[in-house]
Parts: structure tokens; C-alpha cells; sequence
């Protein structure tokens, strides 16, 4: 066969062409013959020596995935200038064959649909497109022997020659594009994995959170999730698609072969001295597959408390709640609001060497030196619930469970909160006392509540004043109304922004912040808890307690100077006030 594909067995099987009789009878010839293991080249060649599939189904099936022509080439004819392109050495060891110039792309005869890496390192030394086709490599091999040979003796025929962008001839960087897995006269990385680490070391450079790579009808597109907001990056080409994202799933160490179902995988990726995870999720799309990569910088994460956002009476408050012996604090919020930052800065604060603790999580993102880490896998059994009592038995004083999902779960979460545990989770809420609300439609008796939880801390993310370029302006009256500020609060009348620098890239916002609603649970709102009275009575109660709800929160940092009107109303709504 001569097809190292080691996922076309698996392939043929799904597709229903080969009987699984049939494979399992190669496969014993092929264990008779080596004395071990499983050959996959050896038993595509046994199947088609069986007679049970045939070379032209199996392209036929390839054409079909990859969506690429089969092309057949016992009659096809190249011109001499079309073979001057790439020449005899090169064409055999990567096993490709030119077929045509048209304008600035080379129609381009492969066997191998997945060797992305000669095919983007032909297109980078000729500097032009690559249209792959489709043959079998037998064929490939016969049409290179058959044209190569009618030229082999005409004067500087091995010299090799490419186009230029203004259509004149060049003289050729000829290399070795592969043999085997080794580059004999480079040691450059092939352009494709050029690109990748540019892609990632560049987004790591601007700040970003996420990199999205998202295949649409007309064009590769790549984003930016920098500071909550999305911003498009030059595209690659797109018939460099298939390639890059193939490269980004061996990276992650996740199946290249499948294209069906969703995936994840992690990269550890180096910037400098930092080691940088990136958390990647593939999913399939009309058009491929579209990738978001995560980029978690665990430097980033480890923040004090001072460094969440916090103005200094907030700080003591929730520096007054962590520090407690035993009891339940929730942060809530939506996903992306900074649950995780905050959750680790606190257990990071907490982090002395007489205090165990253990953490729960779904996946594990960052890894604490000093910290106990347990990752959920529900395809061993070990749920949140399963593993919170197991480690219940490993006598820890501080217990963080990513999030309470279930009865189960929380039930769990409340007895170790009462028998002389501090835990932390999370709830995804539209503000703090809904935490509340929120645990007695899961299950949870309010009594139960009333006396294991000690505080929630609702929070968002807001951007922040690019502090380069920010500067005063005056608000109008419309927007003073809008956001509750009266003018006579602040004495200048004047409001800042950031009016948009190259260290913002134009936005006038570098960096995020929280804001923050931190509902301390006392004595008096553990009797209303206890009473089973209503949301709205519960956060009146609250608010007369002294609680700021985030929109208040915001209104300060407006104030400050730190962020925009416009900001603080994207992360509150008007109930908050």
C-alpha cells in the first residue's frame, strides 16, 4: 500500500468497506509474519492482497474525507516548465507530482493527505499556492519516473526554477523539503509551524485571554480575546487551514483523524522564560473545524487580594470572610467574570504551610505549588460528589470545589462547611443573595444554609482605563443620568477615559478589574434565611445592612478615574441599584 496513515484502518472499518472478519484475519497474517504487534501499513497491504478492499476505494474514501480530487494520472501530461518547478529528488522523497501552473497556484499531485508539512514548505520555497490533488502513491511514483526521464538529459535541467510576483524567473531555493521525519538541508522549522508559534507568542504579546481560529465560507479567521473583547488579526490564507489546524492538534496531542466530534487537548507552550499553558477545544463546523485556544497564565492568576480590584473597605470584608475557621463562601457570577482569578487569589492568600487544602476542579486550569489538586473525570466515575468524600477523609482544613452542579454536590459542600471545614465554590447567579434562592431550588433546607454559609461575592469584569492615554472629559447630562451619578458628587465635574494610544492599541482600555457585591451573612440575614423570605426581601435587607451592590461598585471606580460609564453599564443592569 505505502499509506502510513495510521487512522485508515479505523476508517474503512467505520465506513463498512471491510468486514471487521476480514481485518482480523490480515491482522493474524501480519502477527505471523513480524512476530508482534500490528503493522497498520502492512495490514492495509494484507487487505488488499486479500482482495477485501482495493487501493482505488480506499482514495476513493480519503477524496471523500479530505475533500480532494482523485486524479488519475496514467494519461496526464506536464509541460517541462511545469516540472522545472519542483525537482526529480524533491518530488520523490515527498511523493508529489506538479500537475499545472495556473496563474499563482500549482495544481499538485499527493498521496498523503495529512503531510501538511511538505506541502507548506513547497508552497513557501516556490512563493505560491498549492492545490492538492489526490493519487495513489504507485501512480505518483510512475508519472515522476515517466516525465522526469524524458528531460534528465537536457542542459541545466536540475537547476530548478520558481516564479517571482512579477511573473520573472528566479533562481530556485532548492531544499530538501523531507526525508522521512528529518530535514537534511535546513534545520528552519517548516512555515506552518512557524506560523503557529508566531500565532501564539503574538497573542500572549498583546494580552489576549482566548485565540479563536474559526473556518468560514470565504476565508481562516483568526481573534483576539483581549481584555473581554474580541479583534480580528490578519488571516492566514485559506488553504492553509486544514494545515494549521492539523498542527494545532498534534500540539495538543488530540486525534488529527477526527474530524466528527469535538475534542480537547492542552499545549504547554514556552514565551520567554514563562511556561504557558493553553487549554484547546476543537468542535466541527459547516466549513471545518473551528479551534479556540485558552492561554492560561498561572503568574497572572497568583494575585493578592489587593490586586483583584478591590477598594480597601472590600478588602478587609473579604479578608474577614476567608480567614474564618469554617463556613461556606460562594462566588457567583457568569462564565468569564473572574470566578477562577479570585477563587485561586484567596486559596493563594490562605497558602501556609500549617493549613491543608485540597481543591476540586473540572479541568484542573492552574497548578498550585503547596495545594492538593483533584481533577473530575467522569469517564473514571470521579464526580465532584464521589471525590468531595473521599477527600473529606484526607483531614483537610480548607476545601475549594469548582462548582456546585448537583444536590448531591451541595449537600456534601454544606455538611463539610458545618463539621468544621472552610469550603469555597462557586454558583453561576445573576448577583450575590440569589446564591441563596438558588441553593433551595437545588434541594438545600434553608436551616441547612442559615448555618453553614458565611458570605457571597458576586463579581464582573470591567476594562480599565488605558492609564497611558487617560484623560478628562465632561460627561453629558444623559449620561450622568443614565448611570445615577449626580453632578454635584464630584467637585471637578469632570469624568476620565482613555482616548486611544498605540499601548492600547487604540481602544483606550488596557487591562480588567472586578467589580464587585459582597453579601456578608449575619446574624439578622441568617434569620430571613431561616424563614424562607423572599429574594427581594432578602436583598433589601442586605442593601439597609450596608452592601454595595456592583453597579454601586462600578459608580466608584467611575468616579476614581479607573473605568467608563459605558463599561460599568455592559457588566450591571438597572436592578442592581
Amino acid at each position: 500500500m505505502g499509506l502510513s496513515l495510521d487512522y485508515v484502518v479505523e476508517l474503512i472499518l467505520e465506513k463498512g468497506l471491510v468486514s471487521k472478519l476480514a481485518v482480523s484475519v490480515a491482522k493474524e497474517s501480519v502477527r505471523k509474519e513480524k512476530g508482534y504487534g500490528e503493522d497498520n501499513d502492512n495490514l492495509l497491504n494484507v487487505l488488499i492482497k486479500n482482495g477485501a478492499i482495493t487501493t482505488q476505494e480506499i482514495y476513493r474514501l480519503l477524496s471523500d474525507e479530505y475533500t480532494l480530487s482523485l486524479i488519475d494520472l496514467s494519461e496526464w501530461e506536464t509541460s517541462a516548465e511545469d516540472l522545472r518547478l519542483i525537482n526529480h529528488r524533491v518530488a520523490v522523497i515527498n511523493c508529489v507530482f506538479p500537475l499545472r501552473l495556473d496563474g499563482r497556484t500549482l495544481k499538485l499531485a499527493i498521496s498523503d493527505p495529512l503531510d501538511v508539512e511538505s506541502l507548506d514548505s513547497l508552497s513557501y520555497f516556490l512563493n505560491l499556492s498549492v492545490e492538492p490533488q489526490l493519487a495513489p502513491k504507485h501512480n505518483i511514483l510512475e508519472a515522476i519516473e515517466r516525465h522526469y526521464k524524458v528531460f534528465a538529459n537536457e542542459p541545466d535541467w536540475e537547476s530548478g526554477i520558481a516564479r517571482s510576483d512579477d511573473g520573472k524567473a528566479e533562481e530556485n531555493r532548492r531544499v530538501e523539503i523531507r526525508s522521512g521525519r528529518s530535514y537534511e538541508l535546513i534545520n528552519e522549522e517548516t512555515p506552518i509551524v512557524q506560523y503557529v508559534e508566531w500565532l501564539i507568542g503574538d497573542a500572549i504579546k498583546k494580552r489576549a485571554s482566548d485565540i479563536h481560529l474559526e473556518p468560514l465560507e470565504k476565508r481562516f479567521r483568526v481573534r483576539y480575546r483581549i481584555d473581554g473583547e474580541l479583534a480580528e488579526v490578519e488571516n492566514p490564507p485559506q488553504y492553509l487551514q486544514h494545515s494549521i489546524i492539523s498542527r494545532l492538534k498534534i500540539m495538543a496531542d488530540i486525534s488529527i483523524a477526527e474530524k466528527r466530534v469535538p475534542q480537547d487537548g492542552r499545549i504547554q507552550f514556552k514565551s520567554g522564560e514563562k511556561k504557558i499553558n493553553l487549554r484547546v477545544s476543537t468542535i466541527p463546523s459547516i466549513y471545518g473545524e473551528s479551534i479556540v485556544m485558552r492561554i492560561l497564565d498561572q503568574e497572572g492568576l497568583l494575585r493578592g487580594l489587593s490586586e483583584l480590584g478591590l477598594f480597601s473597605d472590600d478588602e478587609v470584608v473579604l479578608e474577614k470572610l476567608i480567614n474564618l475557621p469554617d463556613g461556606l463562601i460562594l462566588l457567583t457570577g457568569p462564565t468569564g467574570s473572574g470566578k477562577t482569578t479570585t477563587l485561586y487569589s484567596s486559596l493563594h492568600t490562605l497558602n501556609e504551610s500549617d493549613r491543608k487544602i485540597i481543591t476540586i476542579e473540572d479541568p484542573v486550569e492552574y497548578q498550585l505549588r503547596g495545594i492538593n489538586q483533584v481533577q473530575v473525570s467522569d469517564q473514571v466515575g470521579l464526580s465532584f460528589a464521589s471525590a468531595l468524600r473521599s477527600i473529606l477523609r484526607q483531614a483537610p482544613d480548607i476545601i475549594m470545589i469548582g462548582e456546585i452542579r448537583d444536590l448531591e454536590t451541595a449537600e456534601i459542600v454544606i455538611n463539610a462547611s458545618l463539621t468544621g471545614h472552610m469550603v469555597f465554590s462557586t454558583l453561576h447567579t445573576a448577583d450575590a443573595p440569589s446564591a441563596i434562592s438558588r441553593l433551595m431550588d437545588i434541594g438545600i433546607k434553608p436551616y441547612l444554609i442559615s448555618a453553614s454559609l458565611r458570605g457571597v461575592l458576586a463579581q464582573r469584569l470591567i476594562r480599565l482605563n488605558c492609564e497611558n492615554c487617560n484623560e478628562n472629559y465632561l460627561p453629558s447630562d444623559l449620561e450622568l443620568s443614565t448611570i445615577g451619578i449626580k453632578k454635584e458628587a464630584f467637585l471637578s465635574g469632570y469624568l476620565k477615559k482613555g482616548s486611544g494610544c498605540s499601548h492600547c492599541h487604540g481602544s483606550g482600555y488596557f487591562g480588567r478589574s472586578g467589580i464587585f457585591e459582597i453579601f456578608e451573612v449575619d446574624e439578622n440575614i441568617q434569620q430571613l434565611i431561616y424563614e424562607h423570605v423572599s429574594l427581594v426581601d432578602l436583598r433589601q435587607k442586605a442593601l439597609a445592612c450596608g452592601m454595595r451592590t456592583m453597579r454601586d461598585d462600578g459608580l466608584r471606580k467611575i468616579e476614581a478615574g479607573i473605568t467608563t460609564i459605558e463599561e460599568v453599564l455592559s457588566a450591571t443592569v438597572v436592578s442592581d441599584t
